[in-house]
């Protein structure tokens, strides 16, 4: 084996090295990248750096990630998730499981508006958790729909990761975000079907609203309320997705519009203030650089795995995989599954998802179909015990007689459900490629 192709295997494990230590995955990335690349070529090969940095970085579609981490922070200040808990819980009646489809329709609608899951997943488990423990909810249950509904942020548009899949896949970020929306509202279909199914054979763990407090709230106001708190998230949702969609405005006029759209929001919900102003900022300002710090560490990285002849040896390797083009893509997924127990979506976009671009071009692969696969996957990885992101932050906002047994037992349906709709993506390219088709990109 030639001696490069030695470095570039090193470099791979190296960063697995460093990762499982403790080193950030950033400086992971650049000191693995820096190191087995100078031993490679010297500080030649990185003459390149600064220009191929630049490149990425000046990027315009790239400016909509902050406008709409701005936009879902927010939001999530805004505080709606509550009032809308309370208004589809008495509006599902006796139905059975119906704070349960709240949930998972909030979850929804917030993983729609802010795209965070951490933010999504923390802000449902202390407004809603205590709540349906109150009510006689099932522990293991409550705490499953959270996690779940939570990590919808990752699939459904405007997601960040469909934006930087965007930049990596060079397809534009219009035709994945609408690539994304009918797999994303697949699966919400799949919780919502499997609550009902709860609610019908296991009624114990699901009980509905007493009919006592459901009088007390009268028609006609509940649905006054349920306009008023629910009109303003979905409008604004609408409003960007439709005008990307719509070919109306280009991402980034539309993430800022819904970054102005989501001051409104917060405005007439009374809750917009100088400080809540400063928070959003602040967090805005924090998130985007984290994301854009392992940006630019990925393509030290990328550079050096390159120059020592890596892409080559991961097309060599996968060239003995069985089942062809599908087998090529298994793998990958699989890898991706099980690197989002370890590393976040970021790092996985820019470390994975390039070993393979090579690989799916030349097999013909519809890149837009590619996409929305890999969006799915990650989101299932968020929820799969022991190490999945979602269980870290609900066991954080969780109440003490929450265990944490208790929510790694809630999330196992969730998960079998989440394969399920992965499967159905896979067996049916269409269900992520009509609705581009349909537009006409």
């Amino acid at each position: 084996m030639p001696y490069n192709e030695i470095l570039a295997i090193a470099c791979i494990a190296s960063f697995f090295v460093m990762l499982f230590v403790g080193v950030p995955v950033a400086l992971t990335l650049a000191i693995s990248g820096f190191f087995f690349g100078w031993l490679g070529f010297g500080t030649t090969l990185f003459s390149l750096l600064p220009a191929r940095i630049y490149g990425v970085t000046a990027n315009y579609t790239l400016i909509a990630i902050p406008l709409f981490v701005f936009m879902g922070v927010m939001l999530e200040k805004s505080r709606l998730a509550d009032e809308l808990m309370e208004v589809i819980g008495h509006l599902s009646g006796s139905l059975r499981g119906g704070m349960g489809l709240g949930i998972i329709l909030v979850g929804m609608m917030m993983g729609a508006t802010t795209g965070i899951v951490g933010a999504t997943i923390v802000t449902l488990g202390l407004l809603t958790l205590p709540t349906l423990l109150r009510r006689g909810y099932d522990k293991s249950l409550s705490c499953g729909a959270i996690c779940a509904s939570g990590t919808l942020g990752q699939l459904i548009p405007p997601s960040t990761i469909l934006i930087l899949l965007a930049d990596i896949l060079g397809e534009s970020v219009g035709t994945l975000f609408a690539a994304a929306l009918m797999p994303g509202l697949l699966l919400t279909g799949i919780f919502c079907a499997y609550m009902l199914a709860v609610g019908i054979f296991w009624p114990e763990k699901v009980p509905a609203i007493p009919l006592e407090e459901r009088r007390a709230m009268p028609r006609k106001e509940l649905w006054l309320k349920a306009l008023k708190v629910g009109l303003p998230p979905i409008g604004l949702v609408l409003a960007v997705l439709g005008s990307i969609i719509g070919g109306i405005a280009a991402p980034t006029e539309a993430a800022s519009m819904g970054a102005l759209g989501s001051i409104l929001v917060a405005a007439v919900a009374g809750r917009f203030t100088l400080k809540t102003l400063v928070d959003t900022v602040q967090s805005t300002a924090r998130i985007t650089a984290m994301m854009f710090f392992v940006l630019i560490c990925s393509q030290v990285f990328a550079l050096s795995f390159r120059g020592l002849g890596g892409e080559r040896l991961v097309h060599d390797a996968f060239a003995l995989v069985p089942g062809g083009t599908d087998g090529i893509l298994i793998f990958m997924l699989l890898i991706i599954f099980v690197l989002g127990f370890f590393i976040e979506w970021i790092e996985i976009s820019y470390i994975v998802v390039p070993m393979f671009l090579p690989l799916m071009q030349h097999a013909g692969v519809d890149l837009v179909w590619a996409a929305a696969l890999i969006a799915t996957v990650l989101q299932t990885s968020f929820l799969t015990p022991p190490f999945g992101w979602a269980l870290f932050y609900l066991r954080g906002v969780a109440p003490p007689e929450v265990r944490t047994a208790d929510i790694y037992r809630g999330v196992l349906p969730f998960i079998g459900l989440q394969l399920i709709a992965v499967a159905l993506v896979f067996t049916f390219p269409a269900v992520a490629t009509w609705l581009p088709k349909a537009i006409g990109w």
